[in-house]
């Protein structure tokens, strides 16, 4: 029976929307105890899907967002990535549970130490910027923070020996150092959410990739945070008047939040095997290192002196809302810490799955299925659908999968309900933004692929609400989202006011006003 343990872990991976602690705050956001002291490598959200892009047919959009919760006027300082971490993708390209691919990013934080003329001194100012900043010119920004992306290429026994395969180029400049855009810290220092867009696009790349013959697109930065959750009410018992009601009653908690995004997209050629098996795994991955030295007296604004060259993962991510809302609190931070060869350690938590009959408890017109093992909840986080985007031969393990030779479906005809609402391009058959993930995963953790009778899971009177539209309340579709890379919104900027002018509320010589 270990073959059936192991592809019953994580079954509801997403779906466990009752009953558990406020520490879970969206998809995957504070999901662990260690992982809230070290928000910076938090990741929030894992997205992966055919490019819909027009012109990008053929490439696959990969997005890792990290640091949940970005309020836009958290000044003075604001959210820069941990330059001693390590951020990656990781893909599994042949089903095995194992990367063949990983991407890894590494950030590099340089403080420019801008001075104001005072008392006949430069003296160093305490912001992170000194004035305006525009496309054609950052040179007011305080701060200016990089990164380099290396590429992996993972062969041999169970992926222990790892081959470099070089760093990630610009395609124009050859250099392989990129730029973070400043966070859009508001509209006096950018203009206008425009002209930060127009700013922060700068930093969109077209990159050569080591071994692929085809360019691809790089961006880094600060994005309006794309996951939708009626946050408070689910939590509180799930505290929703109709959970069967339309899905645009309520409203979205991250509503004011931003985030920060990890973006690429590449050719699908790119990647080994496609050309005979088009389904790719994927989940994202980020490793500090396992012991670090401080320095008492910091210098050049640097408090840690050193750190160790090995490094400790603290944070993984493939499927949404799988570690707050399945794994047992002694177990979350093992779960962030390990790799998809060895999730049959947590089929406890799944064998018998407490979700459908948590709603049944607090909903008693509806009922919980009763088809176990619950063989349509293994497929959707385990092993990918049969004809849909299972590889094969596949080790069940948790990530996100996706065909890559689905057609795209066009922003304007995308189901919010994905593959469940007919729309085979969408979750679980990789994630679009658009993807209502919190309904999608309430509805089949209902049994909604069991009442279809579409893939042979079970019987329709096993799971007799399973045609109930179940919903968080907050709606997300694809018209939230731009229809090309990155496709994230501008992010909500720190202060909404334009500009006023120089003296407004002051005499003409700059001196405050009095009666």
């Amino acid at each position: 029976m270990r073959s059936f343990k192991t592809m019953s872990l994580l079954v509801l991976a997403g779906a466990t929307l009752a009953v558990m602690p406020v520490r879970a705050r969206a998809s995957s956001h504070r999901e662990a105890p260690l992982v809230t002291t070290m928000p910076k490598t938090d990741g929030t959200d894992f997205y992966m899907f055919n490019s819909y892009e027009t012109g990008r047919a053929g490439f696959v959009t990969i997005i890792a967002n990290y640091q949940p919760g970005e309020n836009p006027s958290d000044g003075p300082n604001y959210y820069e990535m941990n330059d001693q971490a390590q951020y990656a993708i990781n893909l599994d390209t042949d089903g095995d549970a194992l990367p063949e691919v990983s991407f890894v990013f590494s950030f590099t934080n340089t403080q420019q130490n801008l001075t104001i003329p005072v008392n006949n001194q430069n003296i160093p100012i305490p912001l992170v910027l000194i004035g305006p900043i525009s496309a054609g010119d950052s040179s007011k920004s305080n701060v200016v923070e990089t990164y380099t992306v290396q590429m992996f290429n993972i062969t041999g026994k169970l992926g222990k020996k790892k081959r470099n395969e070089g760093f990630l180029s610009d395609a124009s400049s050859g250099s392989t150092v990129f730029t973070k855009p400043t966070d859009n810290i508001g509209n006096k220092t950018f203009g206008s959410p425009a002209a930060y867009e127009t700013y922060a696009d700068q930093y969109i790349y077209n990159v050569n990739i080591p071994g692929c013959s085809t360019p691809g697109k790089l961006f880094v930065g600060q994005r309006k945070d794309p996951f939708v959750v009626n946050l408070g009410e689910t939590f509180d018992l799930v505290n929703i008047a109709n959970p069967v009601g339309a899905p645009d009653q309520a409203s979205d908690a991250l509503a004011g939040k931003n985030v920060t995004s990890i973006e690429m997209e590449v050719s699908a050629s790119c990647f080994p095997s496609t050309a005979s098996q088009p389904i790719i795994g994927g989940w994202t991955t980020a490793s500090v290192p396992a012991s670090i030295k401080f320095n008492p007296t910091p210098k050049n604004g640097k408090p840690i002196e050193s750190g160790s060259k090995k490094f400790v993962q603290v944070s993984r991510l493939g499927m949404p809302l799988v570690n707050e809302l399945v794994i047992g609190l002694k177990d979350k931070d093992r779960f962030n810490s390990s790799e998809p060869k060895d999730d049959g350690q947590f089929a406890n938590y799944v064998e018998n799955p407490s979700f459908p009959a948590i709603i049944q408890a607090l909903f008693p017109q509806v009922t919980a299925p009763t088809l176990f093992p619950r063989a349509d909840l293994v497929a959707v986080f385990l092993t990918g659908l049969t004809g849909v985007n299972q590889p094969p031969n596949v080790v069940p393990s948790e990530m996100l999968r996706l065909n890559t030779s689905t057609p795209v479906t066009v922003a304007a005809s995308q189901n919010r309900l994905g593959a469940l609402g007919g729309d085979l391009a969408g979750f679980p058959n990789g994630r679009r933004p658009g993807d209502d993930v919190v309904d999608i995963t309430l509805q089949v953790a209902m049994g909604a692929l069991i009442q279809a009778g579409t893939f042979g899971f079970g019987t329709p009177s096993q799971a007799p609400s399973g045609g109930l539209p179940f919903t968080d309340g907050a709606l997300v579709n694809s018209s939230f989202f731009n229809n090309a890379f990155p496709y994230l919104k501008t992010p909500l900027p720190g202060s909404p006011n334009g500009p006023v002018p120089d003296n407004n509320g002051l005499p003409a010589n700059g001196a405050p006003s009095g009666n």
